[in-house]
């Protein structure tokens, strides 16, 4: 069951009034393939997502057909398949917004001397990179375009959780799943969600890994009628040694000014 807060975050996408179920099962089984670790047969992916196995077995057939996902013959087991790798390439050079984004990611990592990231939610509790430039030195923080990660995730979860604007009691469930080398309590972790809310950036010291900072900000969208939301993030991530004072501050209002560019971008470009 989806918490409060995952419910309330998915509002700001566009309203699904008749969903196609047939789409949206080969949706489920592409996400469970993806998160399972090895190839797996038809009966434990229809038992997962309470399919019909005759269906799952359709299903999967046909993804295999379009290469979307790949059968061993001899195990009769599924797994992700190539054709997912070409629909990435072309989303990364086709999508309006990891274009636009990449641009502004490469002048920041250039200026600030930072790994950084543009990211997209997933679903309703994951966000995923989909774009970012490297650190211009000999050591940065690496980060892989794909990389999956809970949406409350650090300074971009606390910028996500900003958005949102729910009452704190809906909060705690998410944040309790959240994994941290140093974890903030509650408490503090409300008053960093705050501080983004009231600055229009989010700054995480060291407490989602150790020795690493993340400074984020979240880019708004137009929904409908007036309602804006939040579903994508710029960050720079970079060692807590480097990131600090002057250097910080700079990173911070640099990626804020920047989410509000693209902001304004993106909802024009819905107009």
């Amino acid at each position: 069951m989806n918490s409060p807060i995952l419910i309330a975050m998915n509002m700001t996408a566009t309203e699904l009034r008749k969903p196609v179920v047939a789409v949206q099962r080969a949706v489920q089984i592409l996400r469970y393939l993806g998160g399972s670790q090895r190839p797996v047969g038809v009966n434990e992916v229809a038992r997962a997502l309470d399919i019909v196995p005759s269906t799952c077995q359709h299903i999967l057939k046909t993804l295999d057909y379009d290469g979307l996902v790949s059968e061993d013959k001899v195990a009769k087991k599924y797994q992700l398949g190539p054709t997912l790798l070409r629909f990435a390439r072309d989303m990364v050079g086709s999508n309006d917004f990891v274009r636009n984004a990449q641009g502004v990611l490469d002048r920041i990592a250039q200026v600030h001397q930072v790994t950084t990231v543009a990211v997209w939610r997933e679903g309703t509790d994951r966000i995923i990179v989909v774009a970012k430039a490297n650190a211009p030195t000999n050591f940065s923080i690496h980060v892989n375009i794909g990389s999956r990660f809970p949406a409350l995730t650090s300074a971009i979860g606390h910028c996500f959780a900003a958005a949102a604007d729910l009452d704190p009691d809906y909060l705690r469930e998410p944040f309790e799943e959240l994994n941290w080398q140093n974890p903030p309590d509650f408490d503090a972790w409300l008053n960093d969600v705050a501080f983004a809310r009231e600055n229009g950036y989010a700054v995480d010291t060291g407490q989602h890994i150790g020795g690493v900072t993340v400074v984020a900000a979240a880019i708004h969208e137009a929904v409908s009628n007036g309602v804006s939301g939040s579903t994508r993030a710029i960050g720079g991530v970079g060692l807590s040694e480097q990131l600090k004072g002057k250097g910080l501050n700079a990173l911070a209002q640099d990626l804020k000014s920047s989410a509000a560019a693209l902001s304004e971008l993106y909802s024009e470009s819905l107009v």
